[in-house]
């Protein structure tokens, strides 16, 4: 009896022990992630403004996002950005089972690689931002190879600004991606590549029949949320472009980003928020879906 108390009152601290440590960080995540996002939907029903009387408006805001062409502009950018996710997923897999090898110094490489993805953005685009300028290394370099014939200002033309910031996102980005399909790569069974090199396979059909294959829950998470963070990008392009040459770069983020904090129209903003996230919503249902038919195998 005595033992059962013992033991039930050394769960009953192990309990308030993790909630102790959860705590701060719950708080925190309700009062700036859930709360913001349960304020924003009756805000955006409103006019909002800070200056002035508030009201309701109903769908007025709503009917306004479908007229209104910078936000139809900045959405067109957005699901543009989305053509980098095929590529971030393809090169993440291939730097993955380049550091995947048990050779000398393969840590420094695993770091190295990995070290974009722990610097802030905003150094990151400030440095890119000079590399990318007219009298930058980049055109410096293009132009000492031949491939192009004059300088150009990668970020300030209106045919390559949006591709370059796409660029900066893909090169952060590989980094993170490749931890996670080297954490897959090592958790298939050495056993399997072993029998099918026994069996005769080079190395490509091993890549493609038993790597691949069963790295299939882990290119259906990278992508997923690959896919939401191209429709969600927002640091890169705020620190290099605005939103600018025009719209060229105006992406959705940036655009609920300025409606709110620059024009100060709040309610406006909260319902473009709430179309976006509808947007991300449908190409999350179409990813869960294609991998529920069989295009990814379930885990």
């Amino acid at each position: 009896m005595k033992q059962k108390r013992v033991a039930k009152l050394s769960r009953f601290s192990e309990v308030q022990t993790a909630w102790l440590f959860m705590g701060p960080g719950l708080i925190l995540l309700a009062l700036f992630t859930f709360w913001p996002i349960i304020y924003s939907v009756p805000l955006a029903f409103t006019n909002y403004s800070v200056i002035g009387e508030t009201s309701f408006v109903g769908f007025e805001n709503f009917k306004r996002a479908f007229s209104d062409v910078n936000f139809i502009a900045s959405i067109k950018n957005s699901l543009l950005y989305m053509i980098i996710v095929p590529f971030i997923q393809i090169l993440s897999i291939l730097m993955a089972i380049l550091v995947n090898r048990k050779i000398a110094g393969i840590k420094f490489f695993r770091a190295a690689f990995y070290i974009p993805v722990v610097t802030s953005m905003v150094a990151v685009s400030i440095i890119w931002g000079w590399l990318m300028s007219s009298n930058g290394v980049l055109n410096y370099t293009l132009l000492s190879i031949g491939i192009i014939n004059e300088k150009i200002n990668w970020l300030s033309d209106k045919d390559t600004a949006l591709w370059a910031v796409m660029f900066i996102t893909l090169w952060k980005g590989l980094g993170y991606y490749m931890m996670i399909y080297l954490a897959g790569l090592q958790a298939i069974p050495s056993d399997c590549i072993e029998a099918a090199k026994i069996d005769g396979a080079s190395n490509f059909q091993v890549i493609r029949k038993i790597t691949i294959p069963l790295l299939k829950p882990y290119v259906f998470f990278c992508t997923l949320i690959s896919l939401m963070a191209a429709i969600r990008v927002f640091d890169e392009v705020f620190v290099l472009t605005s939103g600018g040459p025009g719209n060229e770069t105006l992406t959705s983020s940036l655009y609920i980003y300025q409606q709110g904090f620059e024009v100060f129209e709040f309610g406006y903003s909260s319902a473009l928020g709430i179309i976006i996230s509808f947007i991300i919503m449908f190409f999350s249902i179409f990813i869960f879906l294609f991998n529920k038919k069989g295009g990814v195998n379930p885990y």
